[in-house]
């Protein structure tokens, strides 16, 4: 037993020693006195030759002159101007704040300064707006509430109005002055002049001393709400105030120290407790940890070392806090990542929106830690080079990025790249620098790498990152080396597919609702064409806490799915709702060796509401260097039986959209009151409007024109889709795309017109009458490609197959067969078994026969066999034969057969 005792303790101690390893080590030799966040006392000659010598630093200077000047004259002889305009309890002094969930309620208790007055509501959206400082009550604490303008009103009158009723504004406006005040100590300390501390300090002793005598917040509700609020305002990520405090405290200290050296204690206390609310609220799991470490690191440099301080909280404490300790809401640094990143491709699991922005984030706190103290934490974060250079998987061919969930469409943003050059130039790691330099050449726009923006008037252009400097012997990257023709992150349950650049590059993105700020969208998909991305994601519309963002943006409606009976959802925000990938080609991040004119793409997605098995088959089919076409095949069935209906929802950018049948004629189609909330469906149906309906049997169109101004090639979407018994299609409005920033050159204000919806709706289950379509994206002078869609059925009877014939102008003939059963289908002399099988014939002879997750194909006189399911291409052209198999296959060619182990696209021998 002794024996035994010893051995485990032995195994605890070489555990213990290796959890201990995986800390972070603090920084050594850190700087003492003051100033210290961004310059030591040292450093301040060099700044002042800097402004002398330069003259966008001189530039800056003056601009932060005349910002404040004014002010701070008024200070010498009203030094109450400013400090009265602080958002404060001035007259009830009140020590604790209560809230009713989101919204404002009352605070109560007497304090013996005035205090810190709480924000109105955690939802932003309001009606009023803080007047300019010189219309603002001076000491404004009135039962009424306060004093504002009403933006609603013609004029903008002032009233006053509930506090509640205020969304953020209150510690906007406190920050805004707080901003004053740094600027001011800034200058006190640059240019040794007083009147400049004293409007800093009288500023910042009211504010401080407020935040000392007040307590946290407290929700009447007891609910979620109390573990987010912060000191000012209900979430601790927007407690920016105390950075600014933190800057100006840095600053101002050693007039402090000459001073009012009694109160050091009090704003060191105040600062302690600031953070310690940080800490103890807030969302671990997502973007918001990296935003309070943030903030607790700015104020933890301000603070002095740890045994300054009875309870030993001091600097190295919170700064050891955030890179190694873990709290309920407040997780380490590398806790965090080992959560929300994919450490096999470098994805963050949110919506590419927020993906963009912690990756952004992460690489300016290494570099921000290792200019203050130089400290490179790149080694202990080893999955930040990975997730820098997956940020292209994300764009479309023109440049923009994918936009699901909480996302807007917007251009590849570098300055995580530029962040690792500087990290590696700093620490002098040549390869690093050699990899991000490359990088950074090929996806920066050509002038951003030259052009630099003019510095704000602020006093973080002096401390700011400096456009980075590029070695001229590192050259530009390979796309390829970045960008594959298929990629898939489990982790945010998202797959593309991806062939070409540019106006005529093709591609399509499938997500469904893994991670944070996703919306319950089912299998939605985003489209490409010509230049644009056509049928793009909504965005999010609204503030999270918006009726129209929880009842329509973020609902299954507003996104290119498939809704079940009416009521499909789920929890939008975080959510745990992945497909599974049940097949691809070719291989995510495959780089070489396959065919690269078909891709495709096979899901599987179990929809909660109403248990439904929903597959998506998408493929792209690219038929020459201008022209190519998306083939989509979804099923949808509830397991229980007793289906009412399934509804395609496709949205497509356009001024106006047709539906017609296949000939091209328009529908006649009715208005319908049938979609809609009332029958015990979502909301979100109720957004839509002019809604007009048509029941059809046939096979049928859509088409989408983006009319271009005079001269500009118009550019259209066309979708044919298969028609059953039982099929309903309607015209919809809906609320307009918000994902769309600035236009990206679209030709009318997205934002503001409705978004052109087409739905085709299945009565009953849509399984065996699946919703079988066919995209191609074409511009008016090019014309379609397409000159004709015919479908047909399998000559077995397999009620689980479609099957159709696209006839090209060029003369191309492709035949698709889709079956979810795996049993054998035959149509004229092709017979097959597999999920996907595509047959396509040139005019000159060339032909290709495409098998997705198929075992036996049997075509162009060829039968191709396996034992297990996989992906094949067999390809003849110019008098060769080509095989790309994942799988081993035989191959039968008149009275021949031949077997193939698994390998790459290659020619190939069977006479």
């Amino acid at each position: 037993m002794k024996l035994y005792s010893i051995i485990a303790c032995m195994f605890l101690a070489v555990l213990s020693f290796f959890a201990q390893q995986k800390d972070i080590p603090l920084p050594t030799d850190l700087v003492q006195g003051y100033p210290r966040m961004y310059i030591s006392q040292s450093e301040k000659k060099g700044l002042q030759k800097t402004i002398k010598k330069e003259a966008w630093a001189s530039d800056v200077l003056k601009g932060i002159h005349n910002k404040i000047d004014a002010y701070v004259k008024r200070h010498e002889t009203n030094p109450e101007w400013m400090p009265s305009r602080l958002m404060m309890y001035w007259k009830t002094k009140a020590a604790n704040v209560y809230v009713n969930g989101i919204y404002y309620s009352h605070a109560d208790g007497n304090a013996p300064v005035p205090t810190v007055r709480f924000t109105g509501s955690r939802d932003h959206t309001t009606n009023y707006a803080m007047p300019s400082l010189e219309d603002i009550l001076p000491y404004m604490d009135d039962e009424r509430g306060l004093y504002l303008r009403n933006k609603t009103k013609p004029g903008k009158p002032l009233e006053w109005v509930e506090q509640s009723k205020t969304g953020g504004i209150i510690h906007r406006h406190n920050q805004k002055i707080m901003g004053y005040a740094r600027d001011a100590a800034f200058l006190s300390w640059l240019e040794n002049d007083e009147k400049f501390a004293k409007f800093a300090f009288d500023i910042f002793d009211t504010y401080m001393l407020g935040m000392y005598h007040r307590n946290a917040p407290k929700d009447l509700l007891n609910g979620h709400i109390q573990t987010l609020v912060g000191m000012e305002c209900f979430q601790v990520i927007h407690e920016h105030t105390l950075i600014y405090a933190s800057e100006v405290y840095d600053f101002l200290h050693q007039y402090i120290e000459k001073n009012h050296p009694e109160k050091i204690e009090i704003y060191d206390a105040t600062i302690k407790k600031w953070n310690d609310q940080i800490i103890k609220n807030g969302v671990p799991q997502n973007n918001w940890n990296l935003h309070q470490a943030k903030i607790i690191l700015k104020a933890a440099m301000v603070l002095q070392d740890n045994n300054n301080y009875e309870d030993e909280k001091g600097r190295e404490y919170y700064i050891n806090y955030i890179l190694n300790e873990t709290s309920a809401r407040q997780w380490s640094l590398t806790k965090f990542m080992d959560y929300g990143y994919d450490y096999n491709n470098g994805v963050w699991a949110e919506c590419p929106g927020y993906s963009f922005g912690v990756t952004k984030d992460l690489t300016h706190f290494i570099n921000d830690f290792d200019n203050t103290f130089n400290h490179n934490l790149l080694p202990y974060m080893p999955v930040m080079e990975k997730a820098v250079k997956v940020l292209p998987q994300y764009v479309f061919p023109n440049g923009q990025t994918i936009a699901f969930g909480d996302s807007n469409y917007t251009d590849l943003k570098t300055e995580a790249i530029s962040d690792m050059i500087r990290t590696a130039q700093k620490n002098g790691d040549k390869d690093l620098e050699k990899e991000f330099t490359e990088m950074y050449r090929l996806f920066a726009k050509h002038d951003e790498v030259k052009k630099v923006s003019k510095p704000k008037s602020d006093i973080s252009s002096f401390f700011a990152s400096k456009p980075v400097v590029l070695n001229p012997k590192f050259k530009t990257g390979n796309v390829s080396d970045y960008m594959t023709q298929t990629f898939y992150a489990p982790n945010v349950s998202w797959h593309v597919q991806r062939n070409g650049t540019g106006k005529h590059g093709m591609m399509v993105s499938l997500n469904a609702s893994l991670g944070n700020h996703m919306h319950a969208n089912g299998i939605n998909m985003e489209l490409y064409g010509k230049g644009f991305v056509q049928g793009a994601d909504p965005g999010k519309g609204a503030g999270y806490l918006q009726p129209i963002y929880l009842e329509y943006y973020s609902q299954f409606p507003a996104h290119n799915t498939v809704m079940v009976d009416g009521v499909s959802s789920y929890t939008e925000m975080l959510s745990y709702h992945a497909f599974d990938l049940i097949g691809e080609y070719p291989k995510s991040e495959q780089k070489a060796g396959y065919f690269s004119d078909i891709s495709y793409s096979n899901v599987y997605f179990l929809e909660p509401e109403t248990r439904s098995d929903q597959t998506r088959l998408v493929s792209i089919v690219k038929t020459g260097e201008e022209t190519g076409y998306y083939i989509d095949v979804f099923r949808s069935k509830k397991q229980r039986e007793g289906d009412k209906f399934h509804d395609y929802y496709y949205h497509n950018l356009g001024q106006t959209m047709q539906v017609m049948n296949a000939k091209g004629d328009n529908l006649k189609l009715e208005s319908t009151d049938e979609m809609g909330f009332a029958g015990g469906h979502l909301y979100a149906l109720d957004y839509m409007w002019d809604k007009k309906s048509a029941k059809v049997n046939e096979d049928y169109q859509a088409q989408w024109q983006i009319d271009m101004p005079e001269g500009e090639d118009d550019v259209f979407m066309n979708l044919w889709m298969k028609g059953y018994e039982g099929r309903e299609v309607f015209s919809i409005k809906s609320p307009p795309n918000k994902a769309f920033k600035g236009n990206h050159g679209l030709p009318y204000d997205v934002s503001n017109q409705p978004y052109l919806t087409f739905t085709a709706r299945q009565h009953g289950a849509a399984w065996e009458t699946p919703f079988v379509s066919v995209f191609e994206p074409f511009t008016a002078s090019q014309g379609k490609s397409i000159k004709a869609i015919s479908s047909f059925n399998d000559e077995h009877g397999n009620t689980e197959f479609v099957g159709f014939n696209i006839s090209h102008k060029s003369g191309r003939e492709d035949l698709v067969f889709s079956s979810e059963n795996h049993k054998k289908n035959k149509y004229k002399s092709i017979e097959t078994d597999a999920t996907y099988t595509l047959v396509a014939n040139e005019t000159n002879g060339d032909w290709v026969v495409f098998v997705g997750n198929g075992k036996a194909v049997k075509a162009k006189d060829y039968s191709i066999f396996a034992q297990q399911t996989g992906n094949v291409v067999l390809k003849f052209t110019e008098g060769k034969l080509w095989l790309h198999n994942e799988i081993p296959v035989k191959i039968k060619f008149k009275n021949k057969t031949v077997n193939f182990e698994a390998g790459d696209l290659r020619p190939i021998q069977i006479q």
